[in-house]
Order: C-alpha cells, then sequence, then structure tokens
C-alpha cells in the first residue's frame, strides 16, 4: 500500500508525463492523488521541493521496474540482451508511459537547473551499471563502451516512440543488428 507522500508524488509523475513540466502545480497534483488542496504543499513547501522529490519516486518506480525484469533473466548473449531490452523498451513506452515521458521532462529541465544533475547522474550510473553487466553477460569485448552505445540507442528509441508513436512497436529487431554488430571482433 502506497503512503500519502507515494500518492502524491505518483500523482505529480503522472501530472508530468500527460501534461509536460508546466503542467506541475501542487493543486494539480492534489487534484490527480484525489487528496484535500493543500495536501502536496503541505509535505512540499515549493514546485522546486516537489520536482527533487518526483527525481527520486521516479528513480524508485524505474528501479523497480529494471529490477522485475533484471531478476528474471541476465542476458547470456547479443540476441538476448536485445530481447531483454526491447521488453523494457516496450514496457517504458506503454504501460510505464507517462513515467517514461516524466522522466525525460525531467531531464530537459536539468538543462535549466542545474541542481537537479546531481540527483540525474546518481539514479543514472545506477542504470548505467545494470546496462554494463547485461552488456557484459552477453559477451562483449568492451562492456564500458558497448553499454553506452546499446543504452543511448536505446534511449533514442524509446524516445522516438514516445513522440511518435507506431502501434507495432518492435524494437527487437533494430537492437539486435546493433548488439551483433558491436560484437564484431576487434
Amino acid at each position: 500500500m502506497r503512503t500519502r507522500r507515494e500518492r502524491l508524488l505518483d500523482a505529480a509523475i503522472e501530472v508530468i508525463g500527460t501534461g509536460g513540466i508546466r503542467a506541475l502545480t501542487h493543486r494539480a497534483v492534489d487534484a490527480g492523488a484525489g487528496l484535500p488542496v493543500g495536501s502536496a504543499s503541505n509535505l512540499f513547501r515549493t514546485r522546486e521541493a516537489l520536482i527533487d522529490a518526483v527525481v527520486r519516486r521516479f528513480a524508485e518506480r524505474e528501479q523497480a521496474n529494471w529490477e522485475r525484469i533484471a531478476t528474471v533473466v541476465v542476458p547470456e548473449s547479443p540476441s538476448e540482451l536485445a530481447e531483454v531490452l526491447s521488453r523494457f523498451a516496450k514496457l517504458s513506452t506503454g504501460p510505464q508511459r507517462s513515467l517514461t515521458l516524466a522522466r525525460y521532462a525531467i531531464l530537459l529541465e536539468a538543462a535549466i537547473r542545474p541542481e537537479l544533475r546531481a540527483q540525474l547522474l546518481e539514479t543514472g550510473a545506477r542504470v548505467n551499471a545494470w546496462a554494463t553487466h547485461w552488456v557484459r553477460a552477453s559477451g562483449s569485448a568492451d562492456p564500458d563502451r558497448d553499454a553506452s552505445l546499446i543504452m543511448n540507442y536505446w534511449t533514442g528509441l524509446v524516445l522516438h516512440q514516445l513522440a511518435m508513436p507506431d502501434p507495432a512497436f518492435d524494437p527487437t529487431a533494430r537492437l539486435r543488428a546493433l548488439v551483433l554488430a558491436l560484437e564484431v571482433p576487434r
């Protein structure tokens, strides 16, 4: 069961994910959470405090999503890596669409608010560590380099799907081609 704080932050993520960062107000969060006016401002006195808390909350939720996949399978081949990344891309652009859109909106906000960068870098470091582990397990000779290339490509695929949804979205073949191309002996 979610706490009141989690309900408010999940509502804030939904507000950002459906309306962008400009839609984020304490009142919109209260309404989204189904709580009385003033609930969000009681916990998060300023919009900046609310955004900072949202960053931590979406990191928790994304970590939980990633771990649900990561605990089920550790890819042992390039093809398996492409399959797992494809599954995560579909989750990120389907059931977790608002969460992913909120992440991208916050990333853009970090371009204007440097204080958000440290939080985002910390969160990103965890994702990069998981990705590097997966790339290493799939047989990469240079997992640090390959993980960066693969995850940057993955990010672009997801962003493109969010911006211009394709009902037949299936990035598996493209991810497989990239992963296999990186496996060329060096």
